[in-house]
């Protein structure tokens, strides 16, 4: 699973006029960190902080000019102006796509490109050879929940604890968060499991989940 050419990338989704690609550099991190801070103000804790840490970029990410990591990080600009981001988790073994946390700046949301970074999302993955692509969604706001499920990608359940947020001032809890993904791959590459190997709990919620 290699990362596709910055190139092949804006040719996945035609952004609105004015807009671009660009790939993160080393030298773009301490803006980017910042501006995700001032965008985001909530990402102080939990799993999208590490957004925030100049060594996560230099440990995990792949920057252009150096080698090829498991994260991506793409920069949205207008122009020179930085507009937004979004980021990529490969998961080779499994030929599996994650897709991890986008935040667009609030002078440039009325674009409507966060939503519709879920169709490059899935582009993205087909380009990479990946048989499957999924990510996280809030319960706090259903305007994520309702892009994914407008998008084709299916509600495959919810994970109680999995992350944490701040819901309050100096309030951290533990949250539900709901796991959303997309096959993509033709059903006849699929095993579906033998509901003789499932105990009664797990076959009932498989059946609800996937009644066909």
């Amino acid at each position: 699973m290699k990362w596709p050419g910055i190139e092949e990338m804006a040719g996945m989704y035609q952004l609105p006029d004015g807009y671009r690609y660009q790939q993160l550099t080393r030298a773009d991190v301490p803006t980017l960190a910042e501006a995700i801070s001032r965008w985001y103000p909530d990402i102080g804790v939990g799993i999208a902080s590490c957004y925030l840490r100049e060594s996560f970029y230099t440990e995990k990410v792949f920057l252009r000019g150096e080698a090829e990591k498991d994260f991506y990080v793409v920069l949205l600009k207008y122009g020179e102006e930085l507009a937004g981001m979004g980021s990529w988790e490969r998961e080779p073994d499994a030929l599996t796509l994650y897709a991890r946390l986008a935040v667009i700046s609030p002078e440039h949301r009325g674009a409507q490109i966060a939503s519709r970074s879920i169709e490059f999302t899935v582009n993205l993955a087909r380009a990479m050879g990946a048989g499957f692509v999924y990510g996280m969604a809030t319960l706090r706001r259903p305007q994520m929940q309702l892009a994914l499920e407008r998008a084709g990608y299916r509600l495959l359940g919810f994970v109680p604890g999995y992350d944490r947020e701040l819901v309050a001032p100096g309030v951290i809890k533990r949250v539900y968060d709901a796991v959303y993904g997309k096959v993509l791959v033709p059903e006849e590459d699929l095993i579906r499991p033998d509901p003789a190997q499932m105990s009664p709990k797990a076959r009932a919620l498989f059946e609800m989940l996937f009644p066909e």
